[in-house]
């Protein structure tokens, strides 16, 4: 990275803020319904059945243990890269969705439908994945080594 030390300090912060609030804020909603996320997730048809509750249950709560990582700046890099590889799972399911043609809510934050998957969906998701690379690849640019 070129450019003022401070200026990406700042950047990183931000990024590590944002990434981990919305994944905590995320991860607590779908731990407050885990009914409604698990049809969510059912509602993809993707995961086999059985692995339905079991995905709805974990999910979240890895959710929030990296989200607040993140936000805290422990094992930064370690929360990034988990965070990172859900975004790219995700966006997968969404993709997958999508060209299948699939009329259903996201589920991404909350199971009360805050609306349609789409080629929008896609667009966040991508943005985050591209967000928590960032992140893996410089946090050691903050000032420490996580």
């Amino acid at each position: 990275m070129t450019g003022s030390p401070r200026f990406w300090t700042s950047v990183l912060l931000l990024m590590r803020f944002i990434l981990g609030g919305i994944f905590l804020y995320a991860g607590v909603t779908k731990i407050i319904d885990p009914a409604g996320f698990a049809q969510s997730i059912h509602n993809y048809q993707i995961l086999p059945v059985v692995l339905v509750h079991p995905a709805a249950i974990i999910l979240p709560w890895v959710e929030v243990v990296a989200g607040t990582a993140l936000v805290m700046r422990w094992w930064t890099g370690g929360a990034s890269l988990l965070l990172s590889a859900l975004m790219f799972v995700f966006f997968i399911a969404l993709a997958i969705t999508v060209a299948r043609g699939l009329d259903i809510s996201c589920g991404c934050f909350s199971s009360t439908g805050e609306g349609k998957v789409s080629w929008l969906n896609l667009v966040r998701d991508f943005f985050f994945f591209s967000v928590g690379a960032v992140l893996f690849l410089y946090h050691d640019r903050e000032g420490r080594r996580s």
